[in-house]
């Protein structure tokens, strides 16, 4: 073996931040910090989370209430006078979302 090019391993703290849990082991650093481990992972607990972190559902209920509120403007634009101004208006809000 070379000399000198090999890290030095330490006796390394091991930390979950998810359930608190404290363990030692052999790393090149001396402590590490982790957000889930395998005594708080699912996969080994057989405990599933379900966690909506995207927020997909309040994406979707967002859209949706754009989309009501654009249909309610254009019912309403059909019986007014006012019909070029909103198409104007939702030709420049669909440029706006789409970019």
């Amino acid at each position: 073996m070379k000399t000198a090019i090999h890290p030095e391993v330490f006796e390394t703290t091991v930390h979950c931040n998810g359930c608190n849990t404290t363990f030692t082991t052999h790393s090149t650093v001396r402590e590490i910090n982790v957000e889930i481990c395998s005594n708080c992972h699912p996969f080994y607990t057989g405990k599933q989370k379900l966690i909506d972190t995207a927020g997909r559902v309040d994406k979707f209920k967002a859209r949706q209430a754009e989309a009501t509120k654009r249909a309610a403007t254009r019912a309403k634009a059909q019986n007014s006078k006012d019909a070029d101004l909103v198409k104007i208006q939702d030709e420049l809000e669909t440029d706006t979302v789409d970019a």
